[in-house]
């Protein structure tokens, strides 16, 4: 038990020494997450697309 202890007292010392991001910085990473994903899907989607008609085209 006094394991157990140990280790939220160390937690909570640990989580104190954490450099928390700002709220900008949280928003802009936010964004360039949502960007990114939005990128890559048409990008994804364009080559499906792309694909879908080469084999339409090969197995005709």
């Amino acid at each position: 038990m006094a394991k157990v202890v140990q280790f939220f007292k160390e937690s909570r010392a640990e989580l104190k020494k954490v450099v928390w991001p700002s709220k900008e910085d949280v928003l802009s990473s936010i964004k360039v997450v949502l960007i990114s994903t939005v990128i890559i899907a048409v990008v994804l989607g364009l080559l499906d697309m792309g694909f879908s008609q080469l084999f339409r085209l090969i197995m005709r």
